[in-house]
């Protein structure tokens, strides 16, 4: 699949603002412990997806019931979906100057439409878009990995389920997967009014 910078100006790849609050303290904080055990860039992209991947669980998984949306709260509070994984992913990697955008699927899932929207980010590195999904591994299939090159997403789309690879790379977040995000009061009512397509 050809990814589709949305934006030519890779400086809004970059930004920060309420959602990707890289200056903040909790941030900065996380991102200089990563930086200092970096060799260079590729390692620190890296160790910041592993972070986000390994250290912060999917609260679906943990059966976490807060909902988080802000980088800042899912780094302090050390859960979110995989949205709000990817808003954190997105702060530590733009806290250290490499360019990272949104992109999403459209998944298969057991909610009331069938579908559901699942977020990812791309990491420019070595002058290309390469997606990386921190979702979260778990035993029952889900192995993703930081590759540049081929994919290690969580889930390959299946056209014939009419899954999606949405092949826009965004400068800010899905507004309607933020809108229900800051909306839910809880998790059981995020799943009740999530997304199923951008």
């Amino acid at each position: 699949m050809q990814l589709i910078q949305e934006n030519p100006d890779l400086s809004v790849y970059l930004a920060a603002d309420d959602v990707v609050d890289h200056r903040h303290p909790l941030v900065r904080e996380v991102a200089a412990g990563l930086a200092k055990s970096s060799v260079d860039t590729y390692a620190y992209a890296r160790a910041a997806f592993e972070f986000v991947r390994d250290a912060i669980p999917h609260s679906q998984d943990s059966g976490r019931m807060e909902v988080t949306w802000r980088a800042s709260d899912v780094l302090r509070e050390h859960t979110g979906i995989c949205t709000a994984k990817s808003h954190a992913l997105a702060a530590l990697l733009r806290a250290e100057d490499i360019p990272t955008a949104f992109c999403y699927q459209r998944l298969r899932d057991d909610n009331t439409s069938g579908y559901s929207l699942h977020g990812l980010v791309a990491v420019r590195l070595d002058g290309a878009w390469h997606r990386q999904d921190p979702r979260g591994n778990i035993p029952a299939g889900v192995d993703a990995q930081f590759c540049l090159g081929e994919e290690r997403l969580a889930w390959p789309v299946d056209p014939q389920s009419n899954e999606v690879d949405y092949p826009v790379l965004y400068a800010k977040p899905s507004p309607v997967a933020l809108r229900v995000l800051k909306e839910a009061r809880d998790r059981t009512h995020l799943w009740q009014i999530y997304p199923s397509a951008l």
